[in-house]
């Protein structure tokens, strides 16, 4: 039995990685959905988009969060604001926002609603109102006519957006995840592929299906073949990083947690290392690793003797890789051996942001309600990496199925989970989640933050 205490009260970071577990209202329940528009989403940091969607003055592009649509442009070359995407004279959307879309980009000088023609600058700064006299000087008041703007800041390369007045900065919002994922230099890569698709579940249930790879041996069995997949998970305050973890602490260096790493140690790491190398890039629709990695990993095999150790393989293909990639005019980031190492595979920024990164690589995903419905979401995903100057791909959001002619075949099998656990968490047979202490420390780190937020669905602690 559970004491009282453990179910009303929130449990701590330093509890996240006992037996526990927490309810599945959150997933279900639409007064739950309901709550999260003014409980969750109005109060937290959330990226909206990509910097390089709005490189001159008057670009901007359009994020959709429950009933909110934000309009975040440019307005100066070193200036980023977000507007809500409203007309304060009736509510007609400044910007048309259609729910099969996944943004709506452009350029402007001004904003002028379509309704009435009320007219708005770059600083939201209302320019022009037809017959405004009629108004009896009740308009003269600068603050009633302009656009209503929220907190806007950048970090990597994304922008984010907060709708609360009196929120923290975004950069004590992201804490150590910022000082570790710095090193990664995200705002110097760009998109090379972006992808969206509204998939029958929960937000919550697809963003958790990417926060940790204790699912590997049991929806990706075919990856056994390449390498081990025993993963450690731990919180880092509001957000949380998993990665590879060694049974023997003596295989550890300062990339075996990482996606790059050696393959199976009871093979030669030289060619364990190419094919896992290759398979997680050529199954994950050419993510989770870059041609250049790919192609000196196969050259590990005539570069490297025959017996040499795994830690020594990575160390030989990392150096080749980086010098490949200098000759083509990509410069990779210094990234401390220590902070490699507390980096880990992949971080989970709360509420919905997901990245796994690479020294010139990131995939990403990303998870938004769809409407009211809590048995589905709006599922992104996309690739980022390091280009030579001039020769960056400018892919728009392709509407994809979910399948593996799409998405690759390890994400369509991710796919295949999604669905079947939003059904099975609603069975009267389920007697409620048991998340791996060790493994999935993430998903109950999330779940003890939203609980916070929320001011329900606490996960609790269970008798030893």
């Amino acid at each position: 039995m559970n004491k009282p205490e453990d179910i009303i009260r929130s449990i701590s970071i330093d509890e996240v990685g006992e037996p526990l577990t927490y309810p599945v209202e959150a997933f279900i329940s639409p007064e739950y959905a309901a709550a999260e528009k003014e409980l969750l989403w109005p109060r937290v940091w959330q990226m909206a988009g990509r910097v390089e969607d709005i490189p001159q003055v008057g670009d901007y592009f359009t994020y959709n969060i429950c009933d909110e649509s934000i309009i975040v442009i440019r307005t100066a070359p070193d200036t980023i604001k977000a507007y809500y995407n409203v007309c304060p004279h009736r509510g007609r959307q400044l910007v048309n926002t259609p729910d099969d879309c996944n943004q709506v980009r452009g350029r402007k000088a001004n904003f002028v609603c379509g309704f009435h023609g009320w007219t708005f600058n770059l600083d939201g700064e209302n320019t022009y109102i037809l017959d405004k006299p009629d108004w009896q000087g009740v308009l003269d008041d600068p603050e009633r006519i302009c656009l209503s703007s929220l907190n806007c800041d950048t970090w990597g390369g994304w922008v984010y957006i907060n709708m609360d007045p009196d929120c923290a900065p975004l950069e004590e919002f992201l804490g150590d995840a910022k000082r570790i994922l710095d090193h990664f230099e995200f705002d110097k890569m760009r998109y090379k592929w972006r992808q969206w698709s509204v998939y029958p579940c929960n937000w919550k249930t697809a963003i958790e299906a990417f926060m940790e790879p204790y699912h590997v041996a049991g929806t990706h069995s075919q990856l056994l073949k390449y390498g081990e997949y025993y993963a450690y998970s731990k919180p880092y305050g509001l957000h949380g990083v998993s990665g590879f973890d060694e049974r023997d602490a003596q295989h550890k260096n300062s990339q075996s947690s990482s996606v790059t790493r050696v393959g199976r140690k009871d093979q030669d790491p030289r060619i364990s290392t190419y094919e896992l190398i290759r398979e997680n890039y050529e199954t994950v629709n050419y993510a989770a690793a870059t041609e250049t990695l790919v192609n000196a990993a196969k050259r590990l095999v005539d570069e490297l003797p025959e017996g040499t150790p795994g830690n020594e393989v990575i160390a030989h293909l990392m150096q080749s890789a980086k010098a490949d990639d200098a000759k083509r005019g990509v410069t990779w980031p210094e990234i401390p051996p220590e902070i490699a190492a507390e980096a880990g595979l992949a971080w989970s920024l709360f509420p919905n942001q997901t990245i796994l990164q690479g020294a010139t690589f990131a995939l990403c995903y990303r998870t938004r309600p769809y409407g009211d419905d809590p048995n589905k979401c709006i599922f992104e995903s996309y690739a980022l990496e390091r280009f030579p100057e001039g020769e960056e791909p400018k892919p728009e959001w392709m509407n994809a199925e979910p399948t593996a002619e799409k998405w690759g075949s390890v994400l369509a099998q991710d796919f295949d989970n999604m669905e079947w656990v939003q059904r099975g968490m609603k069975s009267r047979g389920f007697r409620g989640t048991l998340p791996n202490p060790h493994q999935e420390q993430k998903i109950t780190n999330f779940h003890r933050v939203l609980s916070e937020y929320m001011g329900r669905g606490f996960p609790r602690l269970f008798d030893k």
